[in-house]
């Protein structure tokens, strides 16, 4: 129901390249930095969002959403659901076009909000196991 197919296709296929990935750090075992490296694969600018503001693959890290000084396509949330709704918010603010829940990130108040925002919203789904699927 928060994932539908053609919501997936066109967040990775047509929304713009730039992913800010919040939580990213460089801890190399977290789920966040293998799906950042995914990413970069199939083309997209990861931007890491994390209080740290790490520099990781290569890319300047933020504290924020609110920090970063250009445009973000999609905002690809690895918080826990708790704070989760406040980073779907943070999206809206900044202009971005798509939020992306990584698997166990649910918040259905903020993918109700989100979307009513005019946003694609995709949620409790992985797009380092979407995107390989899409490009065969």
């Amino acid at each position: 129901m928060y994932a539908d197919t053609e919501t997936i296709r066109r967040i990775l296929k047509d929304t713009g390249d730039t992913w800010a990935v919040v939580g990213l750090s460089g801890n190399r075992s977290r789920a966040a930095y293998g799906v950042a490296e995914v990413l970069q694969r199939f083309g997209k600018r990861v931007v890491p969002v994390h209080p740290k503001a790490e520099r990781v693959h290569g890319e300047e890290g933020y504290a924020s959403l609110a920090d970063i000084p250009f445009p973000v396509d999609v905002v690809d949330v690895f918080v826990n659901s708790e704070l989760a709704g406040a980073v779907a918010d943070e999206a809206v603010a900044i202009g971005a076009s798509a939020v992306w829940f990584q698997l166990g990130v649910i918040d259905e108040k903020a993918y109700e909000r989100t979307r009513a925002a005019g946003l694609d919203m995709v949620m409790d789904r992985c797009p380092a196991i979407e995107i390989p699927a899409l490009n065969g």
